[in-house]
């Protein structure tokens, strides 16, 4: 039988409200690791081509519980390459408490790869013995909020490494919601002594779908507690925004970079990609525009290798400045479809009407109703 969201603890942790003292940063400060990528196995080949990689994420779950680290993974840590689990199936936001079992395979993913940080979402995936097979919103209700500290304080007792929490993309809000998703982030942050991880596809998806402004949440984050950054691309489909990490990481999501970054710039960024995966030069091009987004060094350049100047200054101006997003047209003429519209072209000597009639790939694809 189920425990009820009102299940009692062995310890019953004590719910703090909000107040208006001055922000502080929880324990273990984060690594500066710059520009990363998710590790999969279908794009495993092309990491050790990176010469400026320091930092990559893998699924928790996709490693085996007591088996050796697969060796493309485990190359990359002998190279130096920082790797932080990410896990998927804690439900940390469940009624219920934490399986043991799961929790058990997520602190051991964490020891061998002796990550300096761990990551989980802000969700929950089963209820009443059923699996959802989805990353499912959290109400932002008083009561969901006491089970959701509950559970993340029980999950840092069985760690040795900090803790990022990640909110995710959803299609839905509850009803019986209390509070704004600032103010639940903040509470919880707080309460747990942990990190925020901030996807901005996440970010853009939700704006997309409620119909919100996204850089008004930037304002109302704890920024100080980012501990690294998600960017992704997604779909529409149906009306609504899905983000599925199938496409590459669109416009908006990299003026939301940059415009993070002109608030509190982040220790580390990092692309996910989960299918339908470019070519290695198109994914490389993606990340050397998520890395102009956020100021760092391009990881796809050899660390001797100094960055030219004027690529430097921009840098520098998006970094420490307030970003100023590219104008539509020089964004469509940088497109991945415009360079093919332009290829086009020359060879049939056909010249479309204008920059803004270059229509950029959708990337129209049917994904999971959240994503990671």
């Amino acid at each position: 039988m189920t425990s009820p969201i009102t299940h009692t603890p062995t310890t019953t942790p004590t719910t703090t409200p909000m107040t208006d003292a001055p922000a502080t940063r929880p324990t273990g400060a984060p690594p500066e690791l710059g520009l990363g990528i998710g590790w999969r196995t279908e794009i495993a080949g092309l990491l050790p081509e990176l010469p400026g990689l320091r930092f990559c994420e893998v699924v928790a779950e996709s490693l085996r519980h007591g088996a050796a680290l697969p060796a493309p993974l485990a190359r990359l840590r002998e190279q130096g390459v920082t790797v932080v689990p990410h896990g998927t199936r804690l439900s940390l936001g469940g009624a219920e408490p934490l399986d043991p079992r799961r929790v058990h395979q997520f602190t051991s993913a964490a020891a061998a790869l002796a990550a300096p940080l761990v990551s989980e979402h802000v969700a929950f995936v089963r209820a009443g013995g059923l699996e959802a097979g989805h990353l499912l919103p959290v109400p932002r209700s008083r009561e969901a909020l006491r089970a959701l500290v509950r559970n993340v304080r029980a999950l840092r007792t069985e760690l040795d490494a900090p803790l990022a929490l990640e909110p995710i993309a959803a299609l839905f809000d509850w009803p019986d919601d209390e509070l704004t998703e600032a103010d639940f982030l903040t509470e919880l942050l707080e309460q747990t002594d942990t990190w925020l991880l901030l996807d901005l596809a996440n970010v853009h998806a939700n704006a997309q779908n409620r119909g919100t402004d996204p850089v008004a949440l930037l304002d109302r984050l704890p920024l100080e507690r980012v501990a690294y950054v998600h960017v992704a691309g997604g779909a529409e489909h149906d009306g609504l925004y899905h983000d599925t990490h199938t496409a590459p990481t669109p416009e908006p999501v990299l003026v939301l970079l940059r415009e993070l970054c002109a608030r509190h710039p982040p220790p580390t960024v990092m692309l996910e990609r989960d299918g339908n995966y470019p070519p290695a030069d198109r994914l490389r091009t993606e990340l050397d525009a998520i890395a102009g987004a956020a100021g760092m060094p391009r990881i796809t350049r050899a660390a001797g290798r100094p960055m030219p100047v004027s690529e430097l200054t921009i840098a520098r101006g998006k970094r420490c400045g307030r970003a100023r997003p590219a104008p539509a047209g020089r964004v469509r003429e940088q497109s991945h479809t415009g360079r093919q519209a332009g290829h086009a072209r020359r060879r049939t000597g056909r010249r479309r009407p204008g920059t803004g009639g270059v229509r950029r790939a959708s990337g129209r694809r049917r994904g999971a109703v959240t994503a990671a």
